[in-house]
């Protein structure tokens, strides 16, 4: 539900990518609220915090007045005190690269600025185009985290994420088989029978190195560990999808070409 638009909103942002994609559309001077975890660009820190991903308080909120209140699908729990209240809000869902690419529009409609959304969209859409052709039929894996003991399960990138939709558009395939929903965690065993022909470990903000990540994951007996095609991507951006989603995909396109050259 959207109020009446004002000359210039009042916005909270309730996750780290839409508090990016505004600030892309050099909308930042309406933020007036933003979570714990929105600290791109340097601005957001100075912004007003009123939780974090699963624990933001209304309260806090409501003290902002905010005018709109940009959020995803987890924090429809708001959405009666925000009618009550009268205050606008909108919905965005950024699982799937296409729900993303979704988003991104509606926020430049929201923000009045449209153009800005088209030029990130079209950004994304560039750069996933020149992942194609680079590899074929390669069994990726995705770990998400930075987990080095295995007897606690280790949480990887499912067929529900818009990491999964890069993986197929790139030519390739995830090497988790399962289609089921849930996000899955896999143990010792179930990652050893990914057979996976390149592993790539998402730990951003991690306080371990990478060589100490790689080596815990060196002795298993997979491919992509054999040929030498493992990978750990420790920027911030990597599990944010927003505007900076092209730098994931500059990331990703280094890695298939490096993967080429080991076959």
């Amino acid at each position: 539900m959207l109020g009446l638009l004002q000359a210039k909103e009042r916005i909270v942002a309730l996750s780290p990518a839409i508090n990016e994609l505004i600030f892309a559309m050099d909308r930042g001077d309406w933020v007036v609220g933003n979570t714990q975890y929105a600290s791109y660009p340097l601005q957001s820190q100075k912004v007003a915090k009123v939780g974090g991903f699963f624990d933001v308080s209304f309260e806090a909120l409501l003290k902002l007045k905010p005018t709109l209140v940009i959020m995803q699908p987890h924090n429809t729990k708001f959405i009666k005190h925000l009618e009550a209240f009268g205050i606008g809000y909108a919905l965005i869902n950024v699982d799937r690269l296409q729900s993303i690419q979704e988003g991104i529009i509606t926020i430049g409609t929201l923000l009045r600025n449209p153009q800005g959304a088209k030029s990130i969209v079209e950004r994304i859409q560039t750069q996933l185009k020149s992942l194609q052709g680079i590899t074929h039929n390669q069994k990726i894996l995705m770990v998400i985290g930075d987990t080095i003991d295995f007897q606690k399960g280790v949480f990887i990138v499912g067929h529900g994420l818009y990491l999964h939709d890069i993986i197929e558009i790139s030519g390739n395939h995830n090497a988790y088989a399962s289609k089921l929903p849930q996000q899955p965690i896999l143990s010792y065993e179930n990652i050893i029978a990914t057979q996976a022909d390149i592993l790539i470990i998402l730990a951003p903000n991690s306080n371990r190195s990478q060589e100490v990540i790689k080596q815990a994951w060196s002795q298993l007996p997979i491919p992509a560990i054999q040929k030498g095609n493992i990978f750990v991507m420790q920027e911030e951006y990597v599990s944010i999808p927003s505007d900076r989603l092209v730098l994931f995909l500059e990331d990703f396109k280094k890695i298939l070409e490096v993967s080429r050259k080991s076959k």
